[in-house]
């Protein structure tokens, strides 16, 4: 996941083989929308959302503090 996308050559954009053979080029802003995409993968995990998380791991841990099912 952590792989950065690099064009096959400098001011290139990678172009692939559509179904009827035809050359297509990938879009100027497919290039921008990936490393925005990556860049937000990459973001680490605040503290607030893992306790949350770990919240929904362990329901039997709230269900003893009384906010569980009854």
């Amino acid at each position: 996941m952590n792989e950065k996308h690099t064009p096959d050559t400098q001011g290139q954009h990678a172009k692939a083989t559509g179904k009827d053979g035809a050359s297509m080029e990938e879009p100027r802003w497919a290039d921008s929308l990936r490393s925005l995409y990556d860049s937000v993968v990459d973001e680490p995990i605040p503290d607030s959302f893992k306790d949350l998380l770990a919240q929904f791991d362990d329901p039997e841990k709230d269900a003893d503090k009384g906010g569980g099912k009854s």
